[in-house]
């Protein structure tokens, strides 16, 4: 069957993602913000994986596989490449090692940047690790951690009409390694944190007051987006494979 008539087929069924492309040896998804990607906890949460699973059932029956190349955060959308066979796994996780698939985010930041162009060099560590940290998964940057490079480059500088008329600006952002939460924590070391990140942005209490409380009006004040404006837009491979997305409704709606 053609990838398109798989695409057809598959977009009759209703699912909280839109599938960019699929063969047999893969399916290339247009994640949502909010869905997770794994399971985290024995909640029941929605998830893409379990949704996947539910979706390939005949592939997983006749030896296949649900193998997901490029984990996002809950909160992060766009494009995720999952492998169906054994074969593609290998050959996508082999890519990824030697630093041969090109991935791109666009971030929405506070500020305006004094630079057009940016790289950032810094090694990154969970900040547990080195010291006394009120967030498990919190990264920080310390010549102890792993090495960690990113590309930034400016798309757009705008302000809103805020209560404090902010500056903000849209910008590119390449990491040419794949740390946890790099792109967040390069863009935090910069000043120009990502709007709507609860753990590096204004302050990481908010994040504390989030997991207590959940999404509140107090917070929607202080952070300005219920998720962080990061958006996978781009995941190249090679000429043949290589898949963009757009910004998603509520990214565009709040630019």
């Amino acid at each position: 069957m053609s990838s398109i008539a798989v695409c057809n087929t598959r977009a009759s069924k209703r699912r909280d993602f839109k599938i960019i492309d699929e063969t047999d040896h893969y399916i290339v998804i247009d994640k949502p913000p909010l869905l997770l990607v794994h399971p985290t906890k024995p909640d029941g949460a929605t998830t893409l994986w379990a949704e996947l699973r539910q979706l390939l059932a005949f592939e997983i029956a006749s030896g296949g596989q649900v193998s997901i190349v490029n984990r996002l955060d809950r909160e992060t959308s766009g494009i995720v490449l999952v492998a169906k066979t054994t074969a593609a796994a290998r050959e996508f996780g082999l890519l990824m090692q030697s630093r041969h698939v090109t991935k791109e985010y666009q971030a929405i930041v506070w500020g305006w940047p004094a630079w057009e162009t940016k790289s950032v060099d810094a090694p990154i560590i969970r900040q547990g690790e080195i010291a006394i940290s009120r967030i498990y998964l919190k990264q920080t940057i310390d010549p102890r951690g792993a090495e960690a490079v990113t590309d930034f480059r400016v798309v757009k500088r705008f302000q809103k009409l805020t209560a404090n008329g902010e500056s903000f600006s849209l910008l590119n952002a390449q990491p040419l390694t794949g740390r946890t939460h790099q792109i967040r924590v390069h863009l935090a070391s910069l000043g120009h944190s990502i709007v709507g990140d609860k753990i590096y942005g204004p302050d990481e209490n908010l994040y504390l007051r989030f997991i207590e409380t959940g999404w509140t009006d107090q917070l929607a004040r202080e952070l300005l987006l219920e998720r962080h404006a990061l958006h996978a837009s781009r995941l190249r491979v090679d000429e043949r494979r290589d898949w963009s997305s757009p910004l998603p409704k509520d990214l565009r709606e709040w630019l």
